[in-house]
């Protein structure tokens, strides 16, 4: 009895750019898959640990945050998207190696998190404005997490106030509070309000000069009545 042959099926050869941007997405999309919390929630939580030094969360739920985060700034970096010589080139190494470089050091951390917290968390919260390409950010990182002191965890109130302002809520703000005109900030300097005449009182020139020539005229008239009247009277 014969067999047929099976078909072997020939997959198209995949070039090292697409493998390395497939395991780019990947990357992202398992740390958006390990974190249970949102975006805002992570920019939040940083924004107070960098503005007062201490921190609040469980350290295994934290050091997710932070990876999340950590993960998120670097894929915005255009050396991402470079091919992996290109990144061997610029970096001297591959970008997923230095994602998992810097990922482990921060998850090794076991008892809390590093003395350079808020250090770290000021540089995820401003990287592209702090450090304007990938290897100059990646050293930062690598310095601050190479440490051995750790912190522990604060037990103080939390502070509810301490986060920023988003930048659209601030103009909103300052649209529902305009500041006084120039007119207003005098009067509130020198407690004198500015006088504005009104415009039934202002007189243009000409009618100054006609006003003046009529009183003029009629204060001539009364004179010379006066003199007139002067004779009379000591004929009288």
């Amino acid at each position: 009895m014969e067999t047929q042959p099976h078909e072997i099926l020939h997959q198209p050869p995949v070039s090292s750019n697409e493998a390395h941007n497939d395991d780019v997405s990947n990357h992202s999309r398992e740390a958006e898959q390990k974190q249970d919390v949102s975006r805002e929630e992570v920019l939040q939580t940083l924004q107070v640990i960098a503005s007062t030094g201490k921190f609040w969360h469980d350290w295994d739920k934290l050091k997710s945050m932070l990876s999340f985060q950590l993960k998120q700034v670097l894929s915005e970096y255009p050396e991402a998207k470079l091919t992996s010589e290109q990144q061997y080139a610029s970096l001297g190494e591959s970008y997923i190696e230095l994602v998992n470089k810097l990922d482990e050091a921060l998850t090794c951390f076991v008892d809390g998190p590093p003395f350079t917290l808020q250090r770290l968390c000021e540089i995820l919260l401003d990287a592209k404005g702090i450090y304007p390409n990938l290897s100059k950010l990646a050293l930062a990182l690598e310095k601050n997490l190479l440490v051995t002191s750790t912190l522990t965890i604060c037990t103080d109130p939390y502070p509810q106030a301490t986060a920023k302002v988003p930048g659209h809520q601030e103009k909103t703000n300052e649209k529902e509070n305009p500041q006084p005109d120039t007119a207003q900030n005098v009067t509130a300097q020198n407690g004198v309000e500015p006088q504005v005449p009104d415009k039934d009182e202002v007189m243009t020139e000409a009618d100054v000069g006609d006003d003046m020539t009529i009183d003029m005229e009629t204060f001539e008239g009364d004179k010379s009545s006066e003199t007139n009247s002067e004779p009379n009277a000591s004929n009288l």
